[in-house]
């Protein structure tokens, strides 16, 4: 049995004509994930669809925007999502199939559906915020406070940028002449590097936490598309849980990122910010302004009161010690009399009583030496009646032997010489 043989050509004709004949792989809504974008004349991209489960790529096809209908789909997509059309975007686009000898199989966009990649990045922010959330860290630097008078700011932005010379411009040309302390933290602001950047210059000013009050990340001038690059878990949680307070000035005021739900502050410009830092300086100073001036008049109330009461004293001193020696002399003579009477009062009662101890006491005195005189009396009496003498008269002698009385007869030895005294003498006798 023998066949047809084609040439590649041949086959790759047919081919085409099969595709382009079929009505099913015309104006066709795919939904996928944007890939290798470039723009030259045309816009060039692959559309890809990966595993949920591992994120490996099990679709992918080249896809091309011609330059007729670029203009148009772009403008609807920034205007409805605020970001311009780039890689790692879900997509929702309106495609035909071409097939073509020499490149092959490709896409031809004609169409996208922006609510659907809008429905992409809220739904990716809003899957951030929850992650942050249930970390607990998302409002820890909207909580953190700011110094009274914040005046030294660290600055994240890029070089040469338009926007920091806009801040810096209106910071340090400030109608009241207060006085910022500033440093750049370069870092690049738009496209997929600008996560990591930033966090490496917030690193670099967490290494220097003392020295500043507070940080402001802005960015001004650039393509609103590239404000996609914020949408970034990491860049959000650093600034979430960044030490010190955190303003963000990355878009302009209907733009909106993920960091600013969890930076302290939120403004649409550099300019703003700016603006806002010199505003709580206005404050503090208007605050000691008013201070100062309550001072001043309260200092001018108090002179002046003190002026009045220095002219009254004045007027009057020529006269005041004649009339504060006259007020003393009247105020000694009442305390005088006072003290005269007072004393007559509690000494009456202490002399009455003393008149009466001095005659109780004499009485008593009296009567106790009569008892004692009475006393004594019988004392010699009695002296009288028990002395020596008396019991002599009574009939009684006293022995004595070398002149001590003899009390017991054991006392007596024979031979001894003993002296008996009798009322009228003295006899001495030898015991035989």
């Amino acid at each position: 049995m023998t066949t047809d043989t084609l040439t590649l050509e041949e086959f790759t004709s047919r081919l085409s004509s099969l595709i382009s004949s079929e009505p099913s792989l015309r104006n066709v809504w795919v939904t996928a994930e944007t890939s290798d974008v470039r723009r030259a004349m045309h816009c060039y991209l692959e559309l890809i669809q990966k595993n949920p489960a591992t994120g490996e790529p099990i679709a992918r096809v080249r896809a091309t925007i011609w330059r007729s209908a670029l203009a148009r789909i772009e403008s609807d997509f920034m205007a409805t999502t605020g970001s311009r059309l780039g890689s790692g975007m879900k997509v929702r686009v309106l495609v035909s199939v071409n097939y073509h000898p020499s490149y092959g199989l490709s896409l031809n966009i004609t169409d996208i559906d922006p609510v659907y990649t809008m429905g992409d990045l809220v739904r990716l922010r809003l899957e951030i915020l929850a992650k942050l959330q249930k970390e607990g860290v998302i409002e820890l630097n909207r909580s953190l406070e700011w110094t009274e008078i914040p005046l030294r700011i660290a600055v994240i932005s890029a070089t040469g940028a338009a926007g920091y010379g806009d801040f810096i411009h209106q910071l340090y040309t400030n109608p009241r002449h207060l006085r910022f302390s500033t440093k750049l933290f370069p870092a690049v602001m738009q496209g997929q590097q600008a996560p990591g950047s930033i966090i490496a210059a917030l690193e670099s000013i967490a290494a220097e936490e003392d020295d500043w009050d507070g940080v402001v990340i802005i960015r001004g001038g650039g393509a609103t598309s590239d404000l996609a690059a914020f949408e970034n878990y990491d860049l959000a949680a650093n600034i979430a849980q960044f030490p010190l307070p955190v303003i963000i000035g990355i878009g302009h005021e209907r733009d909106v990122t993920v960091l600013d739900y969890v930076a302290n502050m939120r403004v649409k410009t550099p300019t703003a910010a700016a603006e806002w830092l010199i505003s709580r300086g206005t404050e503090a100073l208007d605050h000691l302004e008013a201070l100062a001036t309550e001072i001043h008049h309260s200092a001018s109330a108090m002179i002046s009161a003190s002026r009045e009461q220095l002219a009254y004293i004045s007027a009057r001193l020529p006269y005041l010690p004649q009339a504060a020696i006259d007020n003393t002399r009247k105020r000694l003579d009442r305390d005088m009399l006072a003290l005269s009477e007072t004393t007559r009062k509690r000494l009456h009662p202490e002399v009455s009583r003393l008149d009466m101890l001095a005659e109780r006491l004499a009485s008593s005195t009296a009567s106790i030496i009569e008892r004692r005189r009475h006393r004594l009396d019988s004392i010699g009496e009695l002296i009288k009646v028990l002395s020596p003498a008396a019991t002599l008269k009574r009939g009684y002698t006293i022995t004595r032997i070398s002149g001590h009385a003899v009390t017991s007869v054991s006392q007596l030895k024979t031979g001894m010489t003993i002296e008996t005294i009798l009322p009228d003498g003295t006899v001495n006798s030898n015991i035989l």
